[in-house]
């Protein structure tokens, strides 16, 4: 049950407990006290709204930065990964397999506020050994959502 509950979740994080349970056919007082058991023990870590910031007036400028770190000895990646995860551009860290340690993905009010974020403090960081600093030119589908639907060619074929 834990796993239906966590699909549908997933795919509308405004769902009631109640509208679970009837669209699982499960009690409604059973299906809250999963949801809630899995909140406490952080399987469900939050709720989120998915927002397409192309559709705003504001700017915004998402990146993606691979860095290689140096990792420090008896505690690894965590310790470097934690101090920069303590910043609020900092929207999501990944430990990554490959020629690069970390995946971080930030958002900044234009590129040059990500710049300023990658040269005054991430790379001043003692264990950063190199970034490479991508930026998100345009976002077709984010977490498993589409952000924006294809306008269909309304021309007429001529063969």
């Amino acid at each position: 049950m834990r796993e239906k509950i966590l699909r549908l979740l997933e795919g509308n994080a405004k769902l009631s407990a109640g509208e679970v349970a009837v669209l699982l056919g499960e009690d409604e007082k059973k299906v809250a006290e999963e949801i809630k058991a899995m909140e406490d023990e952080k399987v469900i870590c939050g709720y989120h709204t998915m927002i397409n910031w192309n559709l705003m007036p504001d700017e915004k400028a998402d990146a993606i930065i691979e860095v290689k770190v140096a990792p420090q000895r008896g505690v690894g990646f965590d310790r470097i990964a934690e101090r920069i995860w303590q910043y609020p551009e900092v929207e999501g860290i990944y430990l990554m397999s490959g020629s690069f340690d970390f995946a971080i993905f930030l958002q900044g009010r234009s590129m040059r506020e990500v710049a300023m974020f990658v040269a005054e403090k991430l790379s001043t960081l003692d264990s950063i050994l190199s970034t490479s600093t991508q930026f998100v030119l345009k976002k077709y589908k984010d977490n498993g959502v589409i952000m924006e639907k294809p306008e269909k060619d309304e021309r007429m074929s001529i063969s």
